[in-house]
């Protein structure tokens, strides 16, 4: 079966060892896949900022934005974190993402190293399942400015400071107050994020197809703060009212610290992620597999 994609970008940490970690050239691993999608039809681009010391002539380095602009598809061999920001990058442009996991969970980055070329061969030929998923616009105000803006795919947090008490911050959605909460901080996660930090304190699974987000209090002061689930067609505001040295996290990769009156408004982004699966794929097998569900059952 020959590829349907014509031009594609491998994207990832070029993870090396002795001399070829010095030269920065693509390793073993990226090489290997490099061919394999030459020997399907596929023009291969590897992507600049993780491109130093590939030999010339060889692959052709291309920016993130020329990617967008040049490649009808982006594979990425990485975990999670490589997805994340470079899902986040590429959403405007509407290039399809397929993930190999080289890291840990693979929530996103699903199909297995080992696995890749039989996996491959029919989702290039277009024997796939696509999922879309809604990005978070982020901002920043400061007396009625923004002073930071960011995208997240997984979620937008507030965090007190590591030396410090909690926090106290208050809540809005849409033109409606929620309420003051005393915490370490509070999350807001898309369904993306629920298997993320959202989680990990105490939040719900939302399944991908839902267009809404979960409002997830860090360890609050009154026990009684729950987790909530929100639509996303409603603005999220939070105001910093009380604490020290807190800060803003946008997927864990950017940061804002934050001063007593800011608001951290969060909206529905107008892009969305393209994640391409194998045919069959579906969200509760990634569950079972990453969560563990079922082991030791019949």
């Amino acid at each position: 079966m020959s590829s349907r994609f014509r031009h594609v970008a491998l994207i990832g940490k070029y993870q090396a060892s002795g001399g070829r970690a010095q030269s920065g050239a693509l390793d073993v691993v990226m090489e290997d896949i490099a061919a394999f999608l030459e020997a399907q039809g596929c023009t291969v681009f590897v992507e600049e900022s993780q491109a130093d010391g590939v030999p010339v002539g060889r692959y052709k380095a291309l920016t993130v934005e020329e990617i967008g602009e040049e490649c009808d598809l982006g594979l990425v061999v990485g975990g999670d974190g490589t997805m994340l920001g470079i899902g986040r990058q590429l959403a405007p442009y509407g290039v399809p993402l397929i993930g190999i996991n080289r890291g840990r969970l693979g929530f996103i980055t699903d199909i297995a190293l080992d696995d890749y070329q039989a996996t491959l061969v029919p989702m290039l030929a277009g024997e796939y399942e696509e999922d879309h998923r809604n990005l978070m616009h982020a901002q920043v105000m400061r007396n009625g400015v923004s002073v930071f803006d960011a995208l997240a795919m997984n979620d937008v947090v507030v965090n007190r400071g590591g030396t410090s008490g909690m926090v106290e911050l208050r809540v809005t959605v849409g033109r409606h107050f929620v309420a003051n909460q005393r915490a370490d901080g509070m999350i807001i996660a898309s369904s993306t994020g629920s298997t993320a930090y959202s989680l990990s304190a105490g939040g719900p699974l939302l399944h991908p197809a839902l267009p809404g987000w979960v409002l997830v209090p860090i360890a609050p002061h009154t026990l009684s703060n729950r987790p909530i689930v929100l639509p996303d067609a409603e603005e999220v505001s939070i105001e910093l009212v009380g604490g020290r040295d807190a800060s803003a996290n946008f997927d864990m990769q950017s940061l804002a610290s934050l001063a007593i009156g800011d608001r951290v408004v969060v909206r529905r982004s107008d892009y969305r992620v393209r994640f391409l699966h194998p045919r069959g794929w579906s969200y509760f097998d990634t569950l079972r597999k990453k969560l563990h569900w079922n082991e030791g059952g019949s």
